[in-house]
Protein backbone atom coordinates (compact mmCIF):
# COMPACT_ATOMS: atom_id res chain seq x y z
CA UNK A 1 0.00 0.00 0.00
CA UNK A 2 1.47 2.98 -0.77
CA UNK A 3 1.93 5.70 1.58
CA UNK A 4 0.64 9.51 1.32
CA UNK A 5 2.39 12.67 2.48
CA UNK A 6 -0.96 13.80 3.23
CA UNK A 7 -4.73 12.97 3.12
CA UNK A 8 -7.50 15.72 3.30
CA UNK A 9 -10.81 14.88 4.37
CA UNK A 10 -13.49 16.67 3.43
CA UNK A 11 -13.94 19.47 -0.06
CA UNK A 12 -15.82 22.12 1.32
CA UNK A 13 -13.99 25.73 1.26
CA UNK A 14 -11.34 24.82 4.04
CA UNK A 15 -10.45 21.51 2.04
CA UNK A 16 -10.15 22.96 -1.77
CA UNK A 17 -8.11 25.64 0.39
CA UNK A 18 -5.69 23.14 1.99
CA UNK A 19 -5.82 20.65 -1.32
CA UNK A 20 -4.54 24.30 -3.45
CA UNK A 21 -1.94 24.77 -0.78
CA UNK A 22 -0.57 21.45 -0.39
CA UNK A 23 -0.54 21.06 -4.20
CA UNK A 24 1.17 25.00 -4.42
CA UNK A 25 3.80 23.23 -1.93
CA UNK A 26 4.52 20.07 -3.60
CA UNK A 27 2.95 17.65 -1.47
CA UNK A 28 1.68 14.64 -2.59
CA UNK A 29 -2.20 14.45 -0.80
CA UNK A 30 -5.30 13.40 -2.09
CA UNK A 31 -8.52 14.72 -0.52
CA UNK A 32 -11.60 12.24 -0.08
CA UNK A 33 -15.08 13.71 -0.04
CA UNK A 34 -18.23 11.64 0.87
CA UNK A 35 -20.55 13.50 -0.91
CA UNK A 36 -21.45 12.12 -4.84
CA UNK A 37 -20.13 15.49 -6.17
CA UNK A 38 -18.47 19.16 -5.89
CA UNK A 39 -20.10 21.48 -3.25
CA UNK A 40 -19.70 20.43 0.09
CA UNK A 41 -22.19 21.59 2.64
CA UNK A 42 -23.80 24.09 -0.03
CA UNK A 43 -25.31 21.51 -1.96
CA UNK A 44 -27.38 20.60 0.77
CA UNK A 45 -28.57 23.91 1.51
CA UNK A 46 -32.44 24.49 1.27
CA UNK A 47 -33.73 25.70 -2.30
CA UNK A 48 -35.23 29.31 -1.01
CA UNK A 49 -31.38 30.05 -0.10
CA UNK A 50 -30.46 32.13 -2.73
CA UNK A 51 -26.62 34.06 -3.27
CA UNK A 52 -28.29 37.30 -1.82
CA UNK A 53 -29.30 35.81 1.29
CA UNK A 54 -26.28 34.28 2.26
CA UNK A 55 -24.02 36.06 4.55
CA UNK A 56 -21.05 35.94 2.37
CA UNK A 57 -18.95 33.85 0.87
CA UNK A 58 -14.67 34.08 0.54
CA UNK A 59 -13.18 33.91 -2.03
CA UNK A 60 -10.84 30.64 -2.75
CA UNK A 61 -7.27 31.41 -3.16
CA UNK A 62 -6.68 32.54 -6.73
CA UNK A 63 -10.36 32.07 -7.08
CA UNK A 64 -13.09 34.49 -6.84
CA UNK A 65 -16.31 33.16 -5.13
CA UNK A 66 -19.40 34.05 -7.10
CA UNK A 67 -21.20 37.77 -6.20
CA UNK A 68 -24.64 37.97 -4.67
CA UNK A 69 -27.54 37.57 -7.57
CA UNK A 70 -31.11 35.50 -6.86
CA UNK A 71 -30.16 32.26 -8.31
CA UNK A 72 -29.87 29.45 -5.83
CA UNK A 73 -27.05 29.03 -3.34
CA UNK A 74 -27.30 25.53 -3.41
CA UNK A 75 -26.31 25.23 -7.57
CA UNK A 76 -24.50 28.26 -7.33
CA UNK A 77 -21.79 27.54 -5.02
CA UNK A 78 -21.30 23.56 -5.90
CA UNK A 79 -20.63 24.56 -9.72
CA UNK A 80 -17.99 27.13 -8.52
CA UNK A 81 -16.53 24.36 -6.12
CA UNK A 82 -16.38 21.99 -9.40
CA UNK A 83 -14.80 24.37 -11.87
CA UNK A 84 -12.63 25.16 -9.13
CA UNK A 85 -11.12 21.92 -8.51
CA UNK A 86 -11.37 20.73 -12.45
CA UNK A 87 -8.85 24.27 -12.86
CA UNK A 88 -6.56 24.12 -10.04
CA UNK A 89 -6.11 19.93 -9.99
CA UNK A 90 -6.73 19.29 -7.07
CA UNK A 91 -6.79 15.57 -6.21
CA UNK A 92 -10.27 15.14 -5.10
CA UNK A 93 -11.97 11.16 -4.95
CA UNK A 94 -15.83 10.82 -4.25
CA UNK A 95 -17.70 9.24 -2.91
CA UNK A 96 -15.57 8.27 -0.29
CA UNK A 97 -16.81 8.65 3.53
CA UNK A 98 -14.64 8.37 5.69
CA UNK A 99 -15.15 6.05 8.85
CA UNK A 100 -12.34 5.96 10.98
CA UNK A 101 -8.54 7.44 11.55
CA UNK A 102 -6.22 5.96 13.37
CA UNK A 103 -2.59 5.34 14.39
CA UNK A 104 -0.87 2.21 12.19
CA UNK A 105 3.09 1.86 13.15
CA UNK A 106 3.91 5.79 13.23
CA UNK A 107 1.70 6.33 10.33
CA UNK A 108 -2.35 7.38 10.28
CA UNK A 109 -4.55 4.60 8.79
CA UNK A 110 -7.92 5.99 6.98
CA UNK A 111 -10.59 3.53 6.76
CA UNK A 112 -13.17 4.60 4.46
CA UNK A 113 -16.27 2.78 2.49
CA UNK A 114 -14.08 2.93 -0.38
CA UNK A 115 -10.76 1.30 0.88
CA UNK A 116 -7.79 2.25 3.46
CA UNK A 117 -5.26 4.78 2.86
CA UNK A 118 -2.18 5.46 4.48
CA UNK A 119 -0.50 9.05 5.14
CA UNK A 120 1.86 10.72 7.30
CA UNK A 121 0.13 14.15 7.71
CA UNK A 122 -4.08 14.19 8.02
CA UNK A 123 -6.22 17.48 7.48
CA UNK A 124 -9.09 17.23 9.14
CA UNK A 125 -11.82 19.55 7.07
CA UNK A 126 -15.02 17.66 7.38
CA UNK A 127 -17.03 20.90 8.85
CA UNK A 128 -20.34 20.47 10.76
CA UNK A 129 -23.14 19.63 8.50
CA UNK A 130 -23.06 16.01 8.91
CA UNK A 131 -24.02 16.54 12.59
CA UNK A 132 -27.65 18.01 12.77
CA UNK A 133 -28.09 19.07 16.92
CA UNK A 134 -31.33 18.43 18.86
CA UNK A 135 -31.40 18.96 22.20
CA UNK A 136 -32.85 15.94 24.00
CA UNK A 137 -36.11 17.46 25.62
CA UNK A 138 -38.70 15.84 27.40
CA UNK A 139 -41.82 14.26 25.60
CA UNK A 140 -39.86 14.72 22.26
CA UNK A 141 -40.54 10.91 21.00
CA UNK A 142 -44.19 11.31 21.92
CA UNK A 143 -44.94 14.48 19.20
CA UNK A 144 -47.37 13.38 16.97
CA UNK A 145 -46.33 16.13 14.61
CA UNK A 146 -43.48 17.08 11.86
CA UNK A 147 -39.89 17.77 13.37
CA UNK A 148 -37.05 19.04 11.31
CA UNK A 149 -34.42 20.78 11.24
CA UNK A 150 -32.27 23.06 9.53
CA UNK A 151 -30.17 20.31 8.15
CA UNK A 152 -33.24 19.07 6.23
CA UNK A 153 -35.36 22.35 6.13
CA UNK A 154 -38.24 21.71 3.18
CA UNK A 155 -38.90 25.62 2.34
CA UNK A 156 -41.70 27.43 3.51
CA UNK A 157 -43.97 26.19 1.12
CA UNK A 158 -44.51 22.92 2.93
CA UNK A 159 -45.32 24.46 5.78
CA UNK A 160 -48.43 26.57 4.72
CA UNK A 161 -51.27 26.46 6.81
CA UNK A 162 -49.44 24.60 9.92
CA UNK A 163 -48.79 25.91 12.72
CA UNK A 164 -44.77 26.00 13.43
CA UNK A 165 -42.69 26.32 16.21
CA UNK A 166 -38.91 27.84 15.45
CA UNK A 167 -36.57 26.92 17.78
CA UNK A 168 -33.08 28.58 18.25
CA UNK A 169 -31.61 32.04 18.85
CA UNK A 170 -29.35 31.77 15.53
CA UNK A 171 -29.11 33.32 11.90
CA UNK A 172 -30.64 30.46 10.74
CA UNK A 173 -33.68 30.81 12.98
CA UNK A 174 -34.40 34.53 12.17
CA UNK A 175 -34.33 33.79 8.50
CA UNK A 176 -36.83 30.61 8.57
CA UNK A 177 -38.85 32.87 10.69
CA UNK A 178 -38.66 35.65 7.81
CA UNK A 179 -39.91 32.94 4.98
CA UNK A 180 -42.61 31.23 7.41
CA UNK A 181 -44.20 34.17 9.05
CA UNK A 182 -45.41 35.79 6.11
CA UNK A 183 -47.28 32.72 4.96
CA UNK A 184 -48.29 30.40 8.00
CA UNK A 185 -49.05 31.12 11.95
CA UNK A 186 -45.52 30.62 13.50
CA UNK A 187 -43.73 30.42 17.25
CA UNK A 188 -40.46 31.46 17.99
CA UNK A 189 -38.40 30.10 21.24
CA UNK A 190 -34.92 30.99 22.23
CA UNK A 191 -32.44 29.58 25.37
CA UNK A 192 -31.84 32.84 25.70
CA UNK A 193 -33.00 36.83 25.12
CA UNK A 194 -32.13 37.36 21.71
CA UNK A 195 -29.37 40.09 21.19
CA UNK A 196 -30.10 42.10 18.28
CA UNK A 197 -27.46 44.80 16.45
CA UNK A 198 -28.06 46.71 13.43
CA UNK A 199 -25.65 46.31 11.49
CA UNK A 200 -22.57 44.21 11.36
CA UNK A 201 -19.67 45.02 13.32
CA UNK A 202 -16.13 44.14 12.16
CA UNK A 203 -15.28 44.45 15.73
CA UNK A 204 -17.83 42.10 17.44
CA UNK A 205 -16.73 39.80 14.41
CA UNK A 206 -13.11 39.75 15.65
CA UNK A 207 -14.45 39.30 18.93
CA UNK A 208 -16.69 36.32 18.03
CA UNK A 209 -13.66 34.54 16.59
CA UNK A 210 -11.29 35.20 19.75
CA UNK A 211 -13.84 34.42 22.21
CA UNK A 212 -14.06 30.54 20.00
CA UNK A 213 -10.03 30.76 20.25
CA UNK A 214 -10.13 30.63 23.90
CA UNK A 215 -12.92 27.58 24.02
CA UNK A 216 -11.23 26.16 21.45
CA UNK A 217 -7.37 26.38 23.50
CA UNK A 218 -8.99 25.84 27.11
CA UNK A 219 -9.67 21.94 25.35
CA UNK A 220 -13.31 23.29 25.35
CA UNK A 221 -15.48 22.17 22.37
CA UNK A 222 -16.29 25.06 20.06
CA UNK A 223 -19.45 26.89 20.96
CA UNK A 224 -22.08 29.45 18.92
CA UNK A 225 -20.95 33.10 18.80
CA UNK A 226 -24.03 35.10 17.92
CA UNK A 227 -23.70 36.12 21.31
CA UNK A 228 -21.28 38.27 20.29
CA UNK A 229 -21.91 39.33 17.33
CA UNK A 230 -25.58 40.04 17.95
CA UNK A 231 -28.59 39.17 15.04
CA UNK A 232 -29.46 41.96 12.63
CA UNK A 233 -32.92 41.05 9.99
CA UNK A 234 -32.08 41.62 6.39
CA UNK A 235 -34.96 42.74 4.16
CA UNK A 236 -36.01 39.87 3.34
CA UNK A 237 -36.94 39.61 7.29
CA UNK A 238 -38.95 42.93 7.40
CA UNK A 239 -42.64 41.75 6.18
CA UNK A 240 -42.10 39.08 9.23
CA UNK A 241 -41.14 41.98 11.48
CA UNK A 242 -44.23 44.15 10.81
CA UNK A 243 -45.88 40.58 11.39
CA UNK A 244 -44.11 41.01 14.79
CA UNK A 245 -43.26 37.40 14.99
CA UNK A 246 -39.43 38.60 16.66
CA UNK A 247 -41.28 40.71 19.27
CA UNK A 248 -43.51 37.31 20.45
CA UNK A 249 -40.62 35.36 21.14
CA UNK A 250 -40.61 33.13 24.54
CA UNK A 251 -37.85 31.59 26.57
CA UNK A 252 -37.55 27.77 26.22
CA UNK A 253 -40.43 25.74 27.52
CA UNK A 254 -40.38 22.90 29.60
CA UNK A 255 -41.89 19.80 27.57
CA UNK A 256 -43.04 18.22 24.46
CA UNK A 257 -46.74 16.56 24.43
CA UNK A 258 -48.45 14.79 21.60
CA UNK A 259 -49.85 18.06 20.10
CA UNK A 260 -47.15 20.96 21.27
CA UNK A 261 -45.52 22.49 24.05
CA UNK A 262 -45.93 23.47 27.74
CA UNK A 263 -44.17 26.23 30.15
CA UNK A 264 -43.75 25.21 33.28
CA UNK A 265 -45.99 28.17 35.14
CA UNK A 266 -43.15 29.85 36.95
CA UNK A 267 -41.68 30.07 32.97
CA UNK A 268 -45.11 31.90 31.59
CA UNK A 269 -45.18 35.29 31.28
CA UNK A 270 -48.62 37.16 32.29
CA UNK A 271 -51.25 36.28 29.99
CA UNK A 272 -49.38 33.71 27.96
CA UNK A 273 -50.52 30.35 27.74
CA UNK A 274 -48.97 27.65 29.62
CA UNK A 275 -49.59 25.59 26.63
CA UNK A 276 -49.20 26.11 22.90
CA UNK A 277 -50.62 23.62 19.72
CA UNK A 278 -48.05 23.25 17.16
CA UNK A 279 -48.31 21.17 13.88
CA UNK A 280 -44.58 20.76 13.33
CA UNK A 281 -41.14 21.61 15.06
CA UNK A 282 -38.10 23.21 13.02
CA UNK A 283 -35.10 22.58 15.17
CA UNK A 284 -32.62 25.41 14.10
CA UNK A 285 -30.56 24.29 17.08
CA UNK A 286 -27.32 24.29 15.23
CA UNK A 287 -24.42 21.63 14.64
CA UNK A 288 -21.88 19.94 16.20
CA UNK A 289 -18.07 19.28 14.44
CA UNK A 290 -18.22 16.33 12.33
CA UNK A 291 -15.10 14.53 14.05
CA UNK A 292 -16.21 11.35 15.34
CA UNK A 293 -14.23 9.54 13.10
CA UNK A 294 -11.08 11.05 14.41
CA UNK A 295 -11.94 9.50 18.02
CA UNK A 296 -9.43 6.72 17.79
CA UNK A 297 -6.05 9.30 17.72
CA UNK A 298 -7.68 10.18 21.28
CA UNK A 299 -7.30 13.96 20.21
CA UNK A 300 -9.85 15.41 22.98
CA UNK A 301 -8.77 17.20 26.14
CA UNK A 302 -10.42 16.18 29.44
CA UNK A 303 -13.00 19.15 28.87
CA UNK A 304 -14.38 17.84 25.61
CA UNK A 305 -12.80 19.59 22.64
CA UNK A 306 -9.80 18.96 20.53
CA UNK A 307 -7.39 21.93 21.88
CA UNK A 308 -5.09 23.23 18.93
CA UNK A 309 -1.94 24.84 19.39
CA UNK A 310 -1.47 28.43 18.85
CA UNK A 311 -1.07 29.72 15.31
CA UNK A 312 0.35 33.14 14.36
CA UNK A 313 -1.29 36.04 15.64
CA UNK A 314 -4.57 35.52 13.54
CA UNK A 315 -6.30 32.94 15.64
CA UNK A 316 -7.72 31.53 12.70
CA UNK A 317 -4.73 30.11 11.99
CA UNK A 318 -4.72 27.71 14.99
CA UNK A 319 -5.29 24.29 13.29
CA UNK A 320 -2.81 21.70 15.12
CA UNK A 321 -4.06 19.22 17.37
CA UNK A 322 -2.34 19.14 20.94
CA UNK A 323 -2.30 15.67 21.40
CA UNK A 324 -0.89 14.92 18.02
CA UNK A 325 0.90 17.31 15.53
CA UNK A 326 0.19 14.87 12.55
CA UNK A 327 -3.13 16.13 12.12
CA UNK A 328 -4.59 19.67 11.21
CA UNK A 329 -8.06 20.53 11.50
CA UNK A 330 -9.70 23.34 9.35
CA UNK A 331 -12.83 24.72 9.23
CA UNK A 332 -12.84 23.77 13.05
CA UNK A 333 -13.23 26.35 15.69
CA UNK A 334 -12.19 29.78 14.68
CA UNK A 335 -11.77 28.73 11.56
CA UNK A 336 -15.23 27.38 11.34
CA UNK A 337 -16.25 30.04 8.51
CA UNK A 338 -15.57 30.72 4.55
CA UNK A 339 -12.76 33.33 5.53
CA UNK A 340 -11.21 31.45 8.08
CA UNK A 341 -11.64 28.35 6.26
CA UNK A 342 -9.13 29.90 3.82
CA UNK A 343 -6.51 31.21 6.19
CA UNK A 344 -6.61 27.76 7.75
CA UNK A 345 -6.35 25.77 4.60
CA UNK A 346 -3.08 27.71 4.44
CA UNK A 347 -1.87 27.36 7.64
CA UNK A 348 -2.54 23.63 7.35
CA UNK A 349 -0.05 23.19 4.20
CA UNK A 350 2.41 24.77 6.30
CA UNK A 351 1.90 22.93 9.31
CA UNK A 352 2.14 19.66 7.29
CA UNK A 353 5.18 20.98 5.62
CA UNK A 354 6.99 21.52 8.79
CA UNK A 355 5.80 18.04 9.92
CA UNK A 356 7.23 16.15 6.86
CA UNK A 357 10.58 17.84 7.70
CA UNK A 358 10.19 17.10 10.88
CA UNK A 359 9.99 13.24 10.86
CA UNK A 360 12.65 13.78 7.75
CA UNK A 361 15.22 14.76 10.03
CA UNK A 362 17.59 11.78 11.52
CA UNK A 363 17.16 10.86 15.23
Amino acid sequence: MSVYESIVIGAGQAGLSASYHLVRLGIEHVVLDGAPRAGGAWQHRWDSLTMGDVHGVADLPDGPAPGRSGDRANQVVPAWFERYEAEHGLPVRRPVRVTSVRDRGGLLEVRSDAGTWLTRTLVNATGTWERPFVPAYPGIGTFRGEQFHTHDYPGAGHFRGKRVLVVGGGASAVQFLGELAPVTDVLWVTRREPVWREEFDEDAGRDAVAHVQERVAAGLPPASVVSVTGLALRPQELEAARLGVYDRRRPMFARIEPGGVRWADDATRPGEPAFEPVDSILWATGFRPAVTHLAPLGLRGERGGIPLLPGTRDVQTSVTAVRDARVQLVGYGPSASTIGGNRAGRAAALAVRRQLAAASLPA
